[in-house]
């Protein structure tokens, strides 16, 4: 995988001053998810600029899983974690988890107490929200913030053992109640959860809060910039609290950046959690979720992700991007890898009355016209076809250039047609076209006779694969009519669409994953859950054409 441009950025920039200077002799970054759901876009942004800027230094990015809270954690995410980054090409240097080092963490814990740095409250979680304070008004001191250090070590030796129950005794930093940073208003670095964890079991009840585990497991992997996202800002005084105090060797420093944010894409984990929970979507590969699993699903490739995140670039200033930027990049990734292929997916039959029953014929097309390596394939073609229900129109309106009565197009790689008669059921809707065609004007015979203006594609009736066709819109709703609503009712109720219809014949041994570009249609992907039992099914990843330009 490699940097898809060389624009600098201020991450880049610090971390080459940090090596001329001395200061580091290597770059070492990690990626540090909380195993509570599968990763989404913005995950990828945070993965691949761990990546790719300790990969431009020749340093090292360790994957290590933040499993501080076994409430909400599940092996189930640690594994997808794991699949989607190795799917999006990126090499970690250690596999890490955070509880491995819950037992160094409890020791720092009672060094701190020790120092008088930290004591343990029996306040409710009620009043010490209630005693924090706000924005504009100091914070009131714990009465429990005084006790001996002897007394905080039992109490807190008590906690381990499992003496209390959850949210009976919190220890907490002592630090400043009256800090205009709410962040070092005494916070909490331990909780008490009586629950199983994935990894560690029932060996512990009390588990390390985020803002106290993460600078700590930072220091203990020797992790030289920690990069996280703008949210964190305020978070980084306690960070380096936390660090200074505990005196670990290493001196990790943290740095922010903006998160990626798009326009109608969910970019909360809960948001996403609640869709799956509640059924909205088929599970966290659901194609419409902005997930990793998803996209991939859907049919985008890591390519296409690493280009777009690298066109996106690093900034201090938050921005949203439109999604038709991740789009181009899909499209202009698979111009030249994807076979052309047609595909019907609203039938309507085509009988060809001048055409020799029972004869069938195969014609040569080209798989890729812009990689002519690719080659040619064999498309069957006989007397009844099937043609899209929108390329025939039996009153058309001005400048339709398709089949209409009496009209004449060209048949992709065929030959011309010209419409005869229209076919209706006893409601009067259209069932069926019949049309002659011209011998002489076989694609490729080098015919100049004459000029069609409208060329439209086809699957014989007798020789194809029937398929399922997926096609999305934005999962959410983001305009001035959806502003306010809640989340659930801005979902989009017409994000899928499912047709039935025909593909070519050559296509019954595709595999999953497989991409094509079906002629006018679009990009798809061979669904890999739905394609099944000889059944097939194709996600639509993008159409062909958009306006957006980089």
């Amino acid at each position: 995988m490699e940097m898809v441009n060389e624009n600098s950025n201020f991450i880049k920039t610090i971390m080459k001053e940090d090596l001329e200077s001395g200061k580091h002799k290597e770059i070492i970054t990690r990626f540090p998810p909380e195993p509570n759901g599968y990763l989404h876009i913005g995950h990828a942004k945070a993965i691949l600029t761990n990546y790719l800027l300790a990969k431009e230094f020749g340093g090292k990015m360790n994957l290590r899983f933040d499993d501080t809270n076994p409430v909400k954690e599940d092996e189930e995410f640690v594994q997808g974690i794991i699949n989607d980054i190795k799917w999006l090409g990126v090499e970690y240097n250690e596999l890490l988890f955070a509880s491995d080092t819950f037992e160094k963490m409890y020791e720092h814990a009672v060094e701190l107490i020790k120092k008088g740095k930290a004591y343990v409250d029996d306040q409710t979680p009620e009043e010490m929200r209630e005693n924090r304070g706000t924005l504009t008004q100091p914070g009131v001191e714990s009465p429990y913030r005084n006790r001996s250090v002897e007394e905080n070590l039992e109490l807190f030796e008590n906690m381990r053992k499992g003496v209390y129950k959850d949210g009976e005794k919190v220890l907490r930093a002592k630090i400043d109640m009256a800090s205009p940073n709410m962040n070092l208003r005494d916070p909490a670095l331990y909780r008490i959860l009586h629950t199983t964890h994935h990894n560690t079991g029932d060996k512990w009840c009390i588990y390390p809060m985020y803002d106290y585990a993460h600078p700590l497991e930072d220091a203990f992997e020797g992790i030289t910039h920690s990069l996280c996202s703008l949210e964190y800002e305020d978070h980084r005084p306690l960070y380096d609290w936390v660090i200074e105090n505990c005196e670990t060797e290493a001196k990790p420093r943290q740095i922010e950046f903006a998160r990626l944010n798009m326009k109608n894409t969910i970019m909360s984990k809960r948001y996403l959690k609640q869709l799956v929970d509640e059924g909205v979507v088929d599970g966290w590969d659901d194609p419409r979720m902005p997930t990793v699993a998803g996209l991939r699903r859907r049919g985008y490739t890591p390519e296409a992700i690493t280009n777009f995140i690298q066109e996106v670039g690093l900034s201090k200033a938050v921005s949203t991007v439109d999604p038709q930027m991740l789009e181009h990049f899909i499209r202009e990734d698979l111009k030249l890898k994807a076979p052309r292929t047609m595909a019907v997916l609203r039938p309507l039959k085509v009988v060809i009355t001048n055409y020799p029953e029972g004869q069938v014929e195969y014609l040569d097309a080209e798989i890729n016209p812009e990689v002519p390596e690719m080659g040619t394939r064999q498309i069957p073609f006989s007397r009844e076809i099937y043609i899209e229900q929108e390329d025939f129109m039996e009153n058309p309106v001005p400048k339709y250039f398709r089949l209409f009565p009496g009209n004449e197009v060209r048949l992709k790689h065929a030959y011309f047609i010209k419409c005869t008669d229209v076919i209706k059921d006893e409601e009067g809707n259209i069932v069926e076209i019949h049309a002659t065609y011209d011998p002489e004007t076989k694609s490729g015979s080098g015919f100049t006779g004459r000029k069609v203006k409208g060329t439209i594609h086809w699957v014989d009736a007798t020789h194809n694969i029937p398929a399922d066709f997926h096609l999305y819109e934005p999962l959410l709703i983001e305009n001035e009519e959806t502003e306010g609503l809640p989340f659930l009712e801005r979902i989009n109720k017409n994000s899928e669409e499912v047709v039935q219809g025909f593909v070519e014949e050559n296509m019954k041994d595709v595999q999953a994953h497989d991409k094509f570009q079906f002629f006018r249609h679009g990009y798809f992907n061979v669904d890999p859950k739905r394609t099944k039992d000889g059944k097939l099914s194709f996600n639509r990843i993008v159409s062909l054409k958009s306006s957006f330009r980089i």
